[in-house]
């Protein structure tokens, strides 16, 4: 009978499925992979608080501040699944040196910005640097550990940092810009990228596809354009709605490129994306679940911080303290969920971790103007987002697990891209809802029961889709 990747062999009697130390030198390659990821996570979040100062200081008008987050979003986004498959045909390792160098001199030059086309341009430029980190540290992870307790742990931590990372920022870019200013939000990405470049380069082991195939021209840029397309709708679309015209306009224009990239990929020799692998159940229904947890979360983080200070009077510091704890529980939950999967495995997990996300957001239904809400909020959402972090951990291994090495980028690079897609498409879908509202507090309410709803279906349509597929894989066998 067939192994199903998504789940772990049962060990024999008086067996462990304890992971596995890793060696010394195992551990010196997850810190670089792993803080270069949280790096970036880190960067998602850092400057949010800092807006309202840099527009002043830069001569930036309110609605062109939304254009700090856009000019980092489209290139992260846009070029992930292109420098997933560069650097499996031409080198992970040597892309991700060249994504770090690039995001430290980005990050220098939006410290030292004069003028808002130099602050923009260093974001950009941010954003190309952490296309190429993240999706070839995701990949160069699965190719240096593997498949197995030593990946799981390995993704644990990824996972955890991750997360912690878009947390931290959050806490930390209000102390940076209240002591220091905003540029030192900018000046922090700075001296991380500082720390761990020099370290990379003699610890990473270089990793490529054999042979040399030639890069889909055509496909990558139907791909390129069509992500960019959508990230700049959707992204637009959360600070002025849905109805400007280069919204609906670059909407459309997304889809078309998109359904031209699946034509041009029929047809290629080389293609940049495998249809096959997309018609994986694994790969398909993992990403559905990525995108899910990813974007539901992400929408209960915005409609809550509204809620916090707005309804209940908190300071930008409280909310911070709020989502500081929620940080600290992800972290607690990284250490348990490779255990989780190991036990029960990538599906189980995955399929479990959505039903608790969206059981735990059902929770927060009873919100109201009172102070005792905050105590329901912080325990609601911190216990949530230890479900979302098994999410992360257990659709990344699920999409991944079973994939040979030499299309590990192809994979890691549709799993960033989910990642990325997701955390831009929840708000302006959904929070979009509570800030037009002419009463926020039902606003939200509105917001959480879509929500609720969107997760527990996603977690019964994933479960019967793997299910189904596990048992295709074994009538074959």
């Amino acid at each position: 009978m067939a192994i199903d990747t998504t789940t772990r062999p049962t060990a024999p009697a008086g067996a462990s499925l304890d992971t596995p130390r890793l060696s010394t030198r195992d551990k010196l390659v997850l810190f670089v992979l792993c803080a270069a990821q949280f790096m970036v996570a880190l960067d998602f979040s850092v400057l949010n608080v800092a807006l309202p100062r840099l527009g002043p200081d830069l001569g930036m008008s309110r609605s062109a501040l939304q254009w700090a987050v856009t000019a980092f979003a489209l290139p992260s986004g846009g070029f992930l699944l292109l420098f997933g498959r560069v650097g499996d045909l031409y080198g992970r390792r040597r892309l991700f040196l060249a994504g770090l160098g690039l995001f430290g001199a980005a990050s220098l030059l939006a410290t030292l910005a004069w003028d808002p086309a130099s602050f923009l341009a260093g974001r950009a430029l941010q954003g190309l640097g952490a296309a190429a980190i993240v999706t070839t540290g995701m990949s160069l992870l699965t190719t240096t550990f593997p498949e197995g307790p030593a990946r799981d742990r390995a993704l644990g931590i990824s996972g955890t940092l991750l997360s912690l990372g878009f947390t931290v920022g959050m806490v930390t870019g209000g102390v940076l810009t209240d002591a220091l200013g905003w540029r030192s939000t900018m000046a922090l990405l700075t001296v991380f990228a500082l720390i761990v470049l020099p370290l990379a380069p003699g610890l990473l082991p270089e990793s490529r596809t054999q042979g040399r195939p030639r890069l889909d021209v055509p496909g990558a840029a139907t791909v390129t354009a069509g992500l960019l397309s959508l990230i700049y709708a959707l992204s637009t679309a959360a600070d002025h709605g849905f109805g400007r015209a280069d919204v609906v306009t670059a909407l459309i224009a997304g889809v078309l490129l998109l359904i031209a990239f699946t034509v041009v990929e029929a047809r290629a020799t080389a293609p940049l994306v495998s249809l096959p692998m997309l018609r994986r159940r694994t790969v398909a229904w993992g990403n559905v679940g990525g995108l899910v947890t990813f974007s539901m979360m992400s929408t209960v983080v915005f409609v809550l911080t509204l809620y916090l200070q707005e309804v209940l009077r908190l300071s930008a510091f409280e909310t911070g303290l709020v989502f500081g704890f929620q940080g600290v529980l992800s972290a607690v939950a990284g250490t348990f969920a490779p255990k989780v999967i190991g036990r029960f495995g990538a599906r189980r997990t995955l399929v479990g971790s959505l039903a608790g996300q969206g059981a735990l957001v059902a929770a927060l239904l009873p919100l109201s103007a009172d102070s005792w809400s905050v105590w329901l909020a912080t325990a609601a959402v911190s216990l949530a987002s230890m479900c979302h972090l098994g999410a992360i951990i257990s659709y990344g291994l699920t999409v991944t697990s079973g994939v040979p090495d030499d299309e590990q980028g192809l994979a890691t690079g549709l799993v960033t891209s989910t990642q990325q897609v997701g955390i831009t498409v929840g708000i302006p879908l959904l929070g979009v809802l509570a800030t037009t509202s002419d009463d926020l507090l039902q606003g939200v309410h509105t917001v959480l029961a879509l929500d609720t709803v969107i997760v527990l279906a996603a977690a019964v349509l994933i479960g019967v889709g793997l299910r189904r597929g596990e048992r295709r894989g074994q009538s074959r066998t």
